[in-house]
């Protein structure tokens, strides 16, 4: 069961301005990543269940976090139905992102008041998810769209809060570029994940990535 409310969780993506995404199916490595990314000042994750036995992983990385990484809000991406999404909130998801918009999954997120971000590419999609109860909206692949397209929704519609995923990395140049063109926050998986040359995952780095990329966000915001 979910511990934030969805308006709770969209306030914190809206406060921090990133969801760090990943995904591992080794439960002492996730741990690992998590806390990297915790120490750098997140204060979300999108776990990206993409693997087998992922909903076993995530149930694990839920109690850690609960009793090591007091306020992180852990949620669960590339959800693409609403069984899926039922299993994950029941093992304590906060949010679900898909990959694409799916009316089934916003029922059953709506009905246990879970925030759901869908991955839209027009601005129909946009429009019919916001009608469904979205609260923000996720660009997906944001390397195909870009910030012009970010400013090209929010002119007839700003009240609308976007998150690209896909095509944005820690650096200033990119974060500049996507958020003068209005988006809500960004999320970020392979760029801010840094692994050593033998394939490892680096945790200082990680850690580093992560709390540049939030002192950047938090400078543009001023």
């Amino acid at each position: 069961m979910a511990q934030y409310t969805r308006l709770e969780v969209a306030q914190v993506m809206k406060d921090t301005g990133m969801v760090p995404l990943f995904y591992h199916s080794d439960l002492e490595i996730s741990k690992k990543v998590i806390t990297a990314c915790y120490k750098g000042g997140a204060r979300l994750l999108e776990f990206t269940a993409r693997g087998d036995f992922a909903h076993e992983v995530f149930g694990e990385l839920v109690k850690y976090v609960i009793k090591e990484l007091p306020g992180m809000v852990m949620g669960v991406g590339s959800v693409t139905d609403a069984a899926a999404a039922s299993r994950f909130m029941a093992l304590g998801a906060n949010f679900i992102v898909t990959p694409v918009l799916r009316e089934d999954i916003a029922i059953v997120c709506n009905r246990r008041k879970v925030l759901w971000s869908p991955g839209c590419g027009t601005l129909t999609e946009i429009a019919r998810a916001e009608e469904l109860g979205c609260e923000i909206v996720k660009l997906f692949p944001g390397d195909i769209y870009g910030p012009q397209f970010v400013k090209g929704i929010k002119g007839p519609q700003p009240w609308t809060s976007i998150m690209p995923t896909g095509g944005v990395s820690p650096t200033k140049e990119n974060l500049e570029g996507w958020f003068s063109a209005g988006v809500t926050c960004v999320g970020m998986g392979s760029k801010l994940m840094a692994k050593n040359a033998d394939g490892n995952f680096d945790y200082a780095k990680i850690e580093s990535n992560t709390k540049g990329a939030l002192d950047i966000i938090k400078a543009l915001r001023k």
